[in-house]
C-alpha cells in the first residue's frame, strides 16, 4: 500500500476533527441564549458521565486497533482478521459498560431523561471504526463520512431547539448524529475486507495488549474530563459547569488545529518502530515539535488578543466569566501540543506505555487535588488554573523520559523564532486595538452602526476581531520571513513553483 502524504493526511484529519467541533460550535451562540448556562451545564455534566462508560467500554481499542492495522497495512488477511477480532471485542465490552450505566444512572431520578437519551452514545461507540481507516492512513474517509450528518444535525438544532425545555431534543439530535455518523463509515468496508478468507478468530489474544494501552488512555481521558465532572460535583450551580464548558470549547477547537498531526503520525511512527528505523523516528519527532511551535504560539497569543471582543459576540450577554477561563486556559494549546508529540506520537506507538501511563496518572492525581482545592475557592476559574498546573507537571515528566533523544536546547532553539514572532504579533494587535479605540474611529463606527442598524458595541468588536486577525497573520508571517524560518520559505517556494507551472501551461 502506498504511503499517503503526511501533509494531506494532516489536512484531512484536521478538517475531520475541526468539523466535529466547529459544527456544534456554530450553534453555540444560539444555544447559549436559548438553553442558558444552566442548560449547557446539565448537558456537559451528563455527557461527561456517559463518556466515562464509553471509555471503560472501549478500553484501549481505538489506539490499539489503529496501531495493529498500521502494522498489517500490506497484509489483507491479517488486516481483516485483526479488524473482526477487535470489533467483536469492543461489542462485548461496550455491552457490559451499557449494563452498568443503565443500572447506575438511567434508573436514577436526577437528569434521568438525559441519561436515557445518552445511551445512544454507547451504541454509537460500538459502530465507531475510524481507527481502522486511520491505521490504513485513509484519513479522507473519516472526513467525508460525517459532513452531511453533522450539517443535518446543526440544521435540526436551529429548527427544533427553541426554548430551555428543548434540552432533551438537543441531546437527542447530537446523540443520533454520532450514531449515524459512525454507522455510515461501514459503507466503505467492503472495498478493504471482501474477497479475503480468514479463520481461527481469537479475541482473547488482544486482551493483554489492549489493557496495556487502555490504562494510559483511560487515565488521559479521565484527566481531560475530570474538571467538568468535579465542577458539577462540587458546585451546586450548574451555570459554572456551563461557563467552563463554553471556554473549553474555544480552547479545544484551537487545540485541534495543533494536535491533528498526532493521529496522522501514529501509523508512521508505528511503522518506523516496526522497522527499527530510529533515525526516521527522531526526524518525525523534530518535525512534529517544530510544527507544534509554529501553530501553538500564534494561536495562543492570538486568542488572548481577541478574547475580550469575541466572547460577548459569540456567547451573548452573561458569559463574562468565559473570558477569564479562556485567558487562563490558553497555555493548554502549547502544553497539550507538546504532550501530543511526546506521548501520543512517540511513547505510545513505540510501546513505551509505562512512561506515558505514569505521566498521565500523575496528572490525574495532581489535577484532582488541585481541582478539589481550587474549584471550592474559585469555581470554574479554579478548574482552569488546576488544569494548566497539572498539564505542566505531565509535560515535565514526559520530557524527562525522552531527554536523551531530544535535547532541551534543541527544543528551545526550535521554538525561539515562533515565540519571538508571536510576541511581535501580539504587540501589533495591541496597537491595532488602541488605534480602533481612538475617538475619531469610534465616531465612524458609531455612524456606521446607525446606518446598518447594528449595536455599536457589537460592530466595534467585529471590526476589532477581523482587524486583529488580519494584521496579526501578516505580522507573524512577516516576522518569520525576516527570521528566515524554513516552514514559511518552503510554503512560499511551493506557491512560486505552482504559479510558474500554471504560467508555463
Amino acid at each position: 500500500m502506498s504511503k499517503k502524504s503526511i501533509a494531506k493526511n494532516y489536512i484531512y484529519n484536521m478538517v475531520y476533527q475541526v468539523l466535529i467541533l466547529i459544527l456544534p460550535l456554530i450553534t453555540t451562540p444560539y444555544l447559549s441564549r436559548v438553553l442558558g448556562a444552566e442548560g449547557i451545564g446539565i448537558y456537559s455534566y451528563t455527557y461527561a458521565i456517559v463518556t466515562y462508560f464509553i471509555l471503560f467500554g472501549s478500553l484501549g481499542v481505538a489506539l490499539y486497533g489503529q496501531r495493529e492495522i498500521a502494522y498489517a497495512q500490506d497484509n489483507p488477511e491479517k488486516r481483516k482478521k485483526v479488524f473482526i477480532e477487535i470489533v467483536l471485542f469492543r461489542v462485548i465490552t461496550i455491552v457490559i459498560a451499557t449494563f452498568f450505566y443503565f443500572f447506575l444512572f438511567v434508573r436514577g431520578k436526577e437528569y434521568q431523561l438525559y441519561y436515557q437519551i445518552l445511551i445512544l452514545e454507547l451504541v454509537a461507540a460500538i459502530f465507531d471504526i475510524s481507527w481502522f481507516f486511520q491505521g490504513l492512513e485513509e484519513f479522507k474517509k473519516t472526513v467525508t463520512r460525517n459532513v452531511l450528518v453533522r450539517i443535518c444535525s446543526v440544521s435540526l438544532v436551529f429548527l427544533l431547539v427553541k426554548t430551555k425545555e428543548d434540552l432533551a431534543k438537543f441531546t437527542l439530535i447530537y446523540s443520533l448524529a454520532d450514531l449515524i455518523g459512525n454507522m455510515s463509515l461501514w459503507l466503505y468496508l467492503p472495498k478493504y475486507l471482501s474477497g479475503v478468507k480468514i479463520k481461527n478468530i481469537n479475541i482473547k489474544q488482544h486482551l493483554p495488549h489492549i489493557v496495556l494501552l487502555f490504562i494510559p488512555q483511560i487515565a488521559n481521558q479521565i484527566y481531560k474530563i475530570l474538571d467538568t465532572t468535579m465542577i458539577g460535583w462540587l458546585i451546586e450551580n450548574k451555570s459554572e459547569t456551563g461557563y467552563y464548558e463554553q471556554g473549553q470549547k474555544v480552547i479545544r477547537l484551537l487545540l485541534t488545529i495543533v494536535n491533528s498531526l498526532g493521529i496522522v503520525m501514529i501509523p508512521r511512527m508505528a511503522n518506523a518502530f516496526a522497522n527499527n528505523d530510529k533515525k526516521q523516528i527522531k526526524s518525525y519527532m523534530k518535525m512534529s515539535f517544530k510544527f507544534t511551535f509554529f501553530l501553538s504560539f500564534p494561536i495562543m497569543f492570538g486568542i488572548i488578543s481577541i478574547s475580550k471582543a469575541f466572547v460577548p459576540i459569540f456567547f451573548g450577554p452573561g458569559y463574562d466569566k468565559v473570558n477569564y477561563i479562556i485567558y487562563i486556559s490558553c497555555p493548554m494549546i502549547l502544553l497539550m501540543g507538546i504532550e501530543n508529540v511526546i506521548g501520543t506520537q512517540y511513547l505510545l506507538p513505540t510501546k513505551r506505555q509505562k512512561e506515558y501511563t505514569k505521566s498521565v496518572t500523575i496528572g490525574v492525581i495532581v489535577n484532582f487535588i488541585l481541582n478539589y482545592i481550587l474549584i471550592s475557592l474559585y469555581q470554574a476559574i479554579g478548574a482552569a488554573i488546576a488544569t494548566v498546573l497539572s498539564q505542566i507537571v505531565v509535560d515535565a515528566f514526559q520530557y524527562s523520559n525522552i531527554r536523551e533523544e531530544i535535547k532541551l536546547k534543541e527544543l528551545t532553539k526550535s521554538a525561539s523564532k515562533y515565540f519571538i514572532s508571536s510576541i511581535i504579533m501580539f504587540a501589533v494587535c495591541f496597537i491595532v486595538k488602541f488605534l480602533i479605540s481612538l475617538e475619531g474611529i469610534q465616531n465612524i463606527i458609531y455612524n456606521l452602526s446607525i446606518n446598518i442598524k447594528m449595536n455599536k458595541e457589537y460592530l466595534f468588536n467585529i471590526i476589532l476581531i477581523v482587524s486583529q486577525i488580519f494584521v496579526g497573520v501578516i505580522t507573524y508571517i512577516s516576522a518569520l520571513i525576516i527570521l528566515k524560518d524554513d516552514y514559511v520559505f518552503t510554503f512560499l517556494e511551493k506557491i512560486k513553483n505552482k504559479f510558474l507551472r500554471k504560467k508555463e501551461a
